[in-house]
């Protein structure tokens, strides 16, 4: 827990604090033209996405499961409505105009599409009393919470990818975003049902 709470963390202090101030000239994603909104898009996600990988990671800690199952309940419900439901919503609202090309604004779509229908496939298994379908889909919601953080330390794969291919600069960028992003929810999705299948649900 501490190496990932670590590595959350540093994503953290530096992706937050330019959003801070509310000056868009400031944010590292440039809008795409015709949608005004998107900076405040971006920052709506961004606070969401704050709450929710923070929440997270207290949901997967085994310590705070065990001995506080009240907190973690209460946790797992600001997660899921203050952190994952609206931040996946405004994720794929600004993908789907992403300035960083029609692929990967695709795959950010898709990967916020999974991140809330594992969230809210995990939250009505709690309801019903499946606490193993709960923690299958919570696993893997929390797999897509990671996917910006796994994406970002991704990139220089993707530039290592597309460097001798003696591309244009802008040109590299958008096929170095492209293959990061891909890498990232294969490689999320992948690990988590190899989680799953490595340490099944307990009885308890």
């Amino acid at each position: 827990m501490a190496p990932l709470a670590l590595v959350v963390a540093v994503f953290l202090a530096y992706s937050v604090p330019p959003y801070l101030t509310l000056d868009p000239a400031r944010s590292r994603v440039p809008a795409p033209p015709g949608f005004a909104a998107h900076y405040w898009f971006l920052v709506a996600h961004i606070a969401f996405g704050t709450v929710a990988i923070v929440g997270v990671i207290l949901q997967v800690w085994p310590w705070l499961r065990r001995n506080h199952p009240v907190a973690h309940r209460r946790i797992g419900r600001v997660y899921v409505f203050g952190g994952a439901v609206p931040s996946a919503v405004m994720a794929a609202t600004i993908g789907a105009v992403s300035p960083f090309g029609p692929v990967v604004g695709a795959l950010d779509v898709v990967a916020a599409l999974l991140w809330l229908g594992f969230t809210v496939a995990g939250w009505r298994a709690v309801r019903q009393r499946r606490y193993g379908d709960h923690r299958r889909w919570m696993i893997r919601s929390f797999a897509m919470c990671m996917n910006t953080l796994m994406t970002r330390a991704l990139s220089p794969v993707g530039f290592l990818v597309v460097l001798p291919r003696g591309l244009d600069k802008e040109t590299m960028i958008l096929s170095a975003a492209t293959v990061s992003a891909a890498l990232s929810v294969v490689s999320l999705l992948l690990l988590s049902q190899w989680w799953l299948e490595r340490k099944p649900a307990s009885a308890r």
